[in-house]
């Protein structure tokens, strides 16, 4: 698999917010924009660039393929 830019991981989180606002009285994130929250914090914390894509775990990696698709029409 390809590599995920820092940039292209915010533009799927927030395609995800965008598409399922938080809610609830906490905002909660909906389980996609979380799932890819958790590596892109990392990215930041440890200054990456990039990260492959085959190194996000199962949900986060859906919600990634499921941004690709949706975006490529």
């Amino acid at each position: 698999m390809s590599e995920i830019t820092i940039n292209e991981l915010e533009a799927a989180i927030n395609f995800w917010r965008t598409r399922s606002p938080a809610s609830g009285d906490e905002l909660s994130l909906c389980k996609e924009a979380s799932a890819l929250s958790k590596p892109y914090a990392l990215m930041i914390v440890q200054r990456q660039a990039s990260l492959p894509a085959d190194g996000l775990d199962p949900v986060a990696r859906d919600a990634w393929e499921q941004y690709r698709r949706a975006i490529q029409g």
